[in-house]
């Protein structure tokens, strides 16, 4: 006989502490090689980078970028991807 065992948990939601993560190394990859071609020429802009549109939602700092600035929206930055970021001439934009 089990009988009643621990608390319940009235409307759980499964999956509400999944947070989709993208590498600083793969962030390029999100966006054209065209793109990355065109700002590489045109320095005086910088390519917005929606990391949202792609389905992720946290920058992690594993790996590194290219001497580019970009501008990356995302909800969640570490400190080693801010770092990582704004040291190759970026920004981050925290999006809600």
């Amino acid at each position: 006989y089990f009988g009643k065992v621990g608390m319940r948990n009235f409307h759980l939601i499964k999956h509400g502490k999944v947070i989709p993560a993208v590498n600083v190394d793969r962030l390029w990859s999100l966006v054209s090689e065209q793109t990355r071609q065109y700002y590489k020429e045109h320095t005086e802009k910088a390519p917005v980078i929606d990391v949202l549109k792609a389905g992720f939602m946290k920058v992690t700092g594993k790996g590194t970028l290219p001497e580019q600035p970009v501008i990356v929206k995302a909800r969640y930055f570490t400190k080693e991807a801010e770092v990582k970021i704004k040291e190759a001439g970026g920004v981050c934009v925290l999006c809600a």
